[in-house]
């Protein structure tokens, strides 16, 4: 039984070894070609106003009251000709963002915008579909699209249009940044996570020449690419990862821009994160479902090591049932396996010590050292990091599962705060598998002090931690809720755009929570 659970155990164990192995290889890609990264910028020519295209920017939004107007406002102070940019504010919202979207986008026709409000009576394909309605009517050759939680920089046209003057760049990316990083522990970890996903992977796979996706907002499209990449489709919940690649196999390259910078809010509740990582671990494995096979084909006309690249791109979140099972493999390894011999201790304890530790370390402190933070920073936060990333493997496990058994699925939007802390929100339920983990993973930190596996003992712990920390976050969420009173997901309510029309004539009357009264809601 002992041989079993190792061979069980080492196995598991080299595929995590090998996911970290690449990590550190994408550090090494961002040295060996910084200077390819580096010359980025200069690639965008340099147009002048009466030759610079119409560019269309689609904001598509669904139930943002809390941030709608911020989003709006950026955009008005966006540093390009008013006569060649084309706002379109992309609504499904069923509650007031409505009525507050309708009057931002008039305000902005008043200033000499063309801006256009486009409301959707359903959700048909949900983001995707709202993309692809947009898409019909948008006047601009160029597509620049931003989320709801986004705030566009003023320069942010300006900086990437030029690199549409080569005719075979179909998309431009630009560096994501967090209007709440220190907000609280759970926003500086994610924000260290996304900090990692742009400093290293994009700046990594751009300069290898390696392909990398669009992330769903803070970009600008070429239409043509779009088009002849065969539009936005909603078969995956990642409908960004799906036409990047689709896009990339028709031959359009991408640029990746980590000098210009597109803040965003980062979600501050355990159920809103956990909501928005379910989806994109479910909407990336349904992209490796429907593409990976494509991708990875001789016939795909890619190299060798894209496609291989592309392979480790595509199915990082099949390392979270792994870290589910390895959480349950080493309790009764370490009740069955003697470490009383430093034999044992090198095959066992230090390859869970080491595997994941060192290209962790490097991959993050290139990604706070790259946007001129302290490498300090991300090491006092890997921890915390490590930890959060095991508190959320089993809830990434289930998306992991639903992707690859189902195509499509609800888009869950992620609640924001914005000017209003508690309109939206997500609400979990109580968390079984976290609590049933941590407590397999606090009896196997005993065990690795009773049983002499001491390399072992610190990475259980934090295993325990990270159960630990979500189950109680998502906990005193739930009865937070409960007991405060506040309300869930307002878009589960059904509400006519004609009603809105009324209210709109008649004022909307807010509560003391933000929400609208039960009233108007029944109107």
């Amino acid at each position: 039984m002992s041989i079993v659970l190792c061979v069980l155990y080492f196995a598991v164990l080299a595929v995590l070894s090998t996911y970290g192995l690449h990590r550190a290889h994408l550090v090494y890609l961002c040295w060996r070609n910084r200077v390819t990264i580096a010359r980025v910028p200069s690639l965008a020519l340099r147009v002048s106003d009466e030759e610079l295209p119409v560019v269309t920017l689609q904001l598509p939004i669904f139930n943002e009251s809390t941030v709608i107007v911020r989003l709006l406002a950026s955009v008005a102070r966006m540093d390009y000709p008013r006569a060649k940019l084309h706002i379109q504010v992309l609504d499904d919202s069923t509650d007031e963002t409505v009525v507050i979207a309708r009057r931002e986008v008039e305000k902005l026709c008043e200033a000499g915008y063309d801006a256009e409000y486009v409301h959707r009576v359903n959700r048909v394909g949900y983001k995707a579909g709202a993309l692809d309605h947009g898409l019909r009517t948008a006047k601009g050759a160029f597509i620049a699209i931003f989320d709801a939680d986004f705030v566009c920089s003023p320069d942010f046209v300006r900086a990437v249009v030029g690199h549409f003057l080569d005719e075979k760049v179909g998309c431009v990316q630009a560096r994501w940044a967090h209007l709440n990083r220190e907000a609280s522990l759970l926003t500086k970890i994610q924000a260290l996570m996304l900090d990692g996903h742009h400093m290293v992977e994009n700046r990594a796979r751009y300069g290898a020449g390696f392909l990398f996706n669009f992330s769903g907002t803070g970009g600008m499209w070429r239409r043509q690419a779009i088009v002849e990449a065969g539009g936005w489709q909603h078969d995956t919940l990642t409908e960004d990862l799906d036409l990047s690649y689709r896009a990339q196999l028709k031959g359009w390259r991408f640029i990746y821009r980590p000098d210009v910078v597109s803040p965003a809010e980062l979600p501050e509740d355990i159920a809103a994160l956990r909501a928005q990582q379910y989806r994109w671990a479910k909407g990336t494995v349904q992209t490796a479902r429907k593409l990976l096979r494509r991708v990875v084909s001789k016939d795909s006309g890619l190299t060798a090591s894209q496609r291989l690249e592309a392979a480790f791109h595509m199915t990082p979140h099949f390392t979270y049932p792994l870290m589910v099972m390895l959480s349950l493999l080493l309790l009764p390894i370490l009740v069955t396996v003697d470490a009383t011999n430093w034999k044992v201790m090198l095959l066992i304890d230090l390859p869970m010590c080491l595997a994941p530790l060192g290209s962790l370390v490097s991959f993050y402190m290139l990604a706070e050292s790259a946007q001129g933070r302290s490498r300090w920073s991300a090491i006092k936060l890997l921890p915390a990091l490590i930890a959060l990333g095991a508190g959320l493997a089993p809830h990434l496990t289930m998306a992991v599962r639903a992707g690859l058994r189902e195509g499509g699925g609800e888009f869950i939007r992620t609640p924001k705060n914005g000017n209003s802390r508690g309109r939206y929100r997500a609400v979990a339920g109580i968390p079984v598998p976290e609590i049933a983990l941590g407590l397999v993973s606090a009896t196997s930190a005993v065990m690795a002090l009773v049983r002499g596996h001491w390399f072992v003992f610190p990475f259980v712990s934090l295993f325990t931690a990270g159960y630990a920390y979500i189950a109680y976050l998502v906990m005193s969420e739930h009865y937070g809720v409960a007991v405060e009173g506040v309300a869930v997901e307002v878009a589960t309510v059904p509400v006519l755009e004609e009603g809105f029309s009324d209210m709109a004539h008649s004022g909307v009357r807010r509560s003391n929570k933000g929400l609208l009264a039960s009233d108007e809601l029944a109107a």
